[in-house]
């Protein structure tokens, strides 16, 4: 629990100073609203029955998420946002098919620097730190004759850590441009080992994520309100 408190005091840090900035921001400033669904696809390697490691297959995973920012100007801004994801990689061995399937909330703090914020069309790109929560994992296995009895387990741990960034657009839809509709692109860079393989297995049995990091590449579509 140390460790992790440890690990994540610098988002931490940066979410109370970004409250703090907030809560004393004039009037004439914009905060903004949105909501966004956002299909992915991931990266992250795993390990076969007989030791090896290997790059699943990429399957199209989903995410929805919610976000808050304050515009300090119509080019600089930052966003806090929360989003849930599930991402999923396949492989086969044998005959055997497994898709892994892991789950996040997803809370990145970024900064956005816009070429107009307040006009009909605007520009921007947003880089920042992300911490996951892990809240699910499971692997589905199919395929095989019965023969081929080796058990694959999947455990994470709780928690995180990388970076965000990305580049969108976004367009003003009534007169007031105050209503906007966002198209983009968001990446992920992994920065922490996700494996946890500190419990023994049974025999037949063996962890199937590697000691690796993930990298997930999402697009994006919303709507969001100035205010």
């Amino acid at each position: 629990m140390k460790n992790f408190k440890n690990k994540n005091l610098p988002i931490l840090l940066v979410g109370v100073i970004l409250f703090l900035f907030a809560s004393n921001v004039n009037a004439q400033k914009k905060a903004e609203f949105g909501i966004r669904y956002m299909p992915n696809v991931s990266s992250f390697e795993l390990n076969t029955s007989s030791g090896g490691i290997i790059k699943g297959e990429a399957t199209i995973g989903y995410g929805i998420g919610a976000f808050l920012g304050i515009n300090f100007t119509d080019h600089v801004g930052m966003q806090v946002e929360m989003i849930y994801s599930s991402i999923s990689q396949k492989y086969k061995e044998v005959d055997v098919e497994r898709e892994i399937n892991l789950k996040y909330i997803n809370i990145p703090v970024l900064l956005s620097l816009n070429t107009n914020k307040s006009g009909p069309v605007n520009l921007n790109l947003v880089g920042g730190p992300q911490l996951g929560l892990n809240v699910g994992s499971s692997v589905n296995t199919s395929g095989g004759d019965g023969t081929y009895t080796t058990e694959a387990r999947v455990k994470v741990k709780p928690s995180d850590l990388g970076f965000a960034y990305g580049a969108g657009i976004d367009f003003g839809l009534n007169d007031a441009k105050t209503i906007r509709l966002g198209l983009g692109f968001r990446g992920v860079l992994g920065l922490i080992d996700i494996s946890d393989d500190n419990e023994t297995v049974v025999t037949d049995s063996y962890y199937v994520i590697s000691r690796t990091t993930i990298k997930t590449y999402s697009a994006y579509m919303g709507l969001s309100i100035l205010f």
